[in-house]
């Protein structure tokens, strides 16, 4: 009778593993409730990215303001309220984060009705926004967050094909603004164009620290040495891989060679055929060669206690990416190992922004929080990053 009763069991046990198997993939799968976009660092800290971005290992990254149209550069006020410049749109607007949940309450406007303001620098109490034909102050009301007239500066001359400029300080007050070529390879008439200017923080006697800058998009002042950095875009229509996009540290008084040579003295015979190796003798080389139409645009030091220890003093640089490459290339953000005043090497720190041949992001400009949070704009998506660990 047991033997009877111990396969009819084996039989019925039999049966249910069959009944289960054909029903298999049919019936749901009970999982335990997690984002499969969630991960875990080496630390067991927890790490979010949900945007299809590859970000360095151990930190975040989630959106801290959209629709912004086309945000360009960003500065915070010293309560730690971020701004940006929206040049498409003629303004710039406010983005307070009250709560502190790393999300942008609201939009404010602050200064519109503008002519392309894109640089956007904040020097002891003033304000102070780049136009593409002048620099100006503002009244800045940090309870508020308004902003009014204090005065123009200087006037700057028109753009043609490069009409953003960017504004950066020294802690001394020198001023320096970063102004592009009208073409793409020309021999420009007005002194100004295709340079970087300084003047004192009033705006007296601007005048050209430095020369030969086809397009310094963006500079920034090493905290440390106080010596000023720039990212540099070579001209394009010399076929996929020259000349090289360019890290130049700015000194004054020097060439960087544009309009009649590129990369590290190479003469531009394409476009001036009686440039020689002579004509480049006395220009500056790059600081470091960037891929040929990566587009570099936002740059910055990194001083953040959230950055592992080796990074810090780094440069972060917002590869804008190419338009004149037959194989596009940039759309991202590279770490680039610095030593004094050498680059070593690069690391992507995010990237993917290129699908195959689809663009889901451009980004532009690079800033930290006081807390040591890294926002990044990004004028194609309309979007503020905000990278945290």
């Amino acid at each position: 009778m047991k033997k009877y009763l111990l396969l009819i069991t084996l039989i019925i046990f039999l049966v249910a593993l069959l009944i289960a198997s054909r029903f298999k993939g049919a019936l749901p799968t009970i999982l335990p409730i997690t984002s499969p976009q969630i991960e875990k660092d080496s630390k067991d800290n927890q790490v979010k990215n949900d945007l299809g971005l590859k970000l360095a290992d151990g930190f975040s990254i989630d959106i801290f303001a959209q629709n912004l149209s086309a945000p360009r550069d960003l500065v915070f006020d010293s309560s730690g309220t971020l701004l940006a410049s929206i040049p498409s749109k003629g303004k710039v607007v406010a983005l307070p984060d009250t709560d502190g949940d790393g999300k942008a309450d609201k939009v404010i406007e602050i200064v519109t009705n503008m002519n392309r303001p894109h640089g956007l620098a904040f020097f002891e109490d003033r304000l102070y926004i780049v136009e593409e034909t002048q620099v100006s102050s503002y009244h800045y009301d940090i309870q508020n967050l308004t902003a009014s007239p204090d005065r123009v500066l200087f006037d700057l001359p028109k753009g043609g094909r490069h009409v953003t400029r960017t504004i950066a300080f020294k802690d001394n007050g020198a001023m320096f603004i970063s102004i592009g070529s009208t073409c793409d390879v020309c021999f420009e008439k007005h002194p100004l164009l295709a340079t970087i200017i300084f003047s004192d923080k009033d705006g007296k006697t601007p005048q050209v620290f430095a020369k030969g800058l086809r397009n310094s998009v963006f500079i920034t002042v090493d905290p440390n040495t106080q010596k000023l950095w720039a990212t540099e875009m070579g001209r394009d229509f010399l076929g996929d891989n020259e000349p090289s996009d360019e890290i130049n540290i700015i000194e004054k008084d020097k060439d960087y060679g544009w309009p009649n040579c590129f990369g590290n003295k190479i003469a531009d015979t394409r476009f001036n055929k009686s440039a020689n190796q002579k004509t480049c003798e006395n220009t500056q080389p790059p600081t470091y060669e960037i891929c040929a139409h990566c587009a570099p645009l936002g740059l910055t030091f990194i001083q953040s206690a959230k950055f592992p220890k080796g990074w810090q003093d780094d440069l972060l640089v917002a590869y804008h990416g190419s338009w004149n490459s037959s194989n596009p290339v940039g759309y991202k953000v590279v770490r680039l190992n610095v030593e004094g005043e050498k680059i070593i090497d690069e690391v992507d720190f995010l990237s993917d922004f290129l699908k195959g041949n689809q663009t889901q992001g451009r980004p532009v400009d690079l800033v930290f929080d006081k807390n040591g949070n890294l926002f990044i704009s990004d004028d194609k998506a309309g979007l503020i990053y905000r990278i945290y660990k």
